[in-house]
C-alpha cells in the first residue's frame, strides 16, 4: 500500500472519530438539557403544591381565628323532626350573628325570638320560658323602652319553603362570662312562632304559638331548670352506657350459645 493511501485512511479515521465524539457530546448535552428541564419543572410543581397547601392552611387558620365562639344546633318542629340548623357565631369584635338554614317550612312571615331557658320539649316548647330579657324592658322595636335582647326580626319564608339567612343580634354575647350572655346558667332557646311579630304588643308581639325550636345552650347543673335529659353530656354518657350494655348482653348470649 502506498504512503498516500495510508495517510488518506488515517485522515478518514481521525475525521470519523471526530464525528463520533462530536455526536456523543451532542447527545450527552441534549440528555443533560432534558434532565435539567425536567428537574426545573418538578421543582416548579413542588413549589406550586406547597403554595396551595400553605394557602389552604392560612385560609383555615384565618377562618378558625375569625370567630371567638360558635355553636351549631338543630332546629326541630312540633313533631321533633329536624328542619335544619341554626348557627350562632361571635366574631373577635364581639358581634353575634345567627345563620339559619331550613327546609320544608310553610311559606309565610313568622315572629322569631330567643327565649330565656335552654329547653324545648315538643310539641309546645313552652318550657323555653319567656323572651330573653336581661335588661327588663318592653317587647318590640316599636315599644317605648324595648326591644328585648332576644327580639329578632320576623322570618320571611318563600314559596319554596327554604331559608338561608344570616342576621345580626346586637347587645348579646356567647361568652359565658360576658354581659347579656346567651350562655348563662339557665341556657337559651331559639323559638320561631306561627304568626308575625307586630313589634309592639306585650309581651310577645302577638306572634302566636311556637312551631320551631332550637336549644342554643342547655341549662347548667346549678340551674333550677337542669335535668339529665337536657344535658348533652349526660345524654351522650347515657347512650354510651346503653351501647356498652347491649354489647355485653350480645357477647354473653354468644358465649352461652357456643357452650
Amino acid at each position: 500500500m502506498s504512503l498516500k493511501k495510508l495517510v488518506s485512511l488515517a485522515s478518514a479515521s481521525l475525521l470519523l472519530g471526530g464525528f463520533v465524539s462530536y455526536g456523543s457530546i451532542a447527545l450527552a448535552q441534549e440528555a443533560s438539557s432534558e434532565a435539567i428541564s425536567e428537574s426545573v419543572e418538578m421543582t416548579d410543581s413542588a413549589v406550586e403544591s406547597e403554595s396551595v397547601v400553605d394557602s389552604e392552611s392560612t385560609d383555615e387558620s384565618a377562618t378558625d381565628e375569625e370567630y371567638a365562639f360558635e355553636v351549631v344546633v338543630d332546629v326541630i318542629n312540633n313533631e321533633e323532626e329536624v328542619m335544619g340548623t341554626a348557627t350562632f357565631r361571635e366574631d373577635q369584635a364581639g358581634l353575634v350573628t345567627l345563620e339559619l338554614e331550613l327546609e320544608g317550612v310553610e311559606p309565610g312571615e313568622y315572629g322569631m325570638h330567643i327565649h330565656e331557658v335552654g329547653l324545648a320539649t315538643a310539641p309546645t316548647f313552652e318550657d323555653a320560658g319567656a323572651h330573653f330579657n336581661p335588661t327588663d324592658v318592653e317587647h318590640g322595636t316599636e315599644s317605648e323602652t324595648g326591644p328585648h335582647a332576644g327580639d329578632l326580626p320576623n322570618l320571611v319564608v318563600g314559596e319554596d319553603g327554604t331559608v338561608n339567612e344570616t342576621i345580626e343580634i346586637p347587645d348579646v354575647t356567647l361568652d359565658p362570662e360576658g354581659e347579656n350572655t346567651l350562655n348563662g346558667t339557665d341556657g337559651t332557646t331559639l323559638i320561631i312562632h306561627t304568626q308575625a311579630d307586630d313589634y309592639v304588643s306585650q309581651p310577645t308581639g302577638d306572634a302566636g304559638d311556637r312551631m320551631l325550636a332550637a336549644v342554643i345552650f342547655a341549662p347548667l347543673e346549678d340551674s333550677e331548670f337542669y335535668t339529665e335529659e337536657s344535658d348533652p353530656e349526660s345524654s351522650d354518657s347515657a347512650e354510651a352506657s346503653t351501647e356498652e350494655t347491649t354489647e355485653s348482653v350480645v357477647e354473653e348470649s354468644s358465649e352461652e350459645s357456643a357452650e
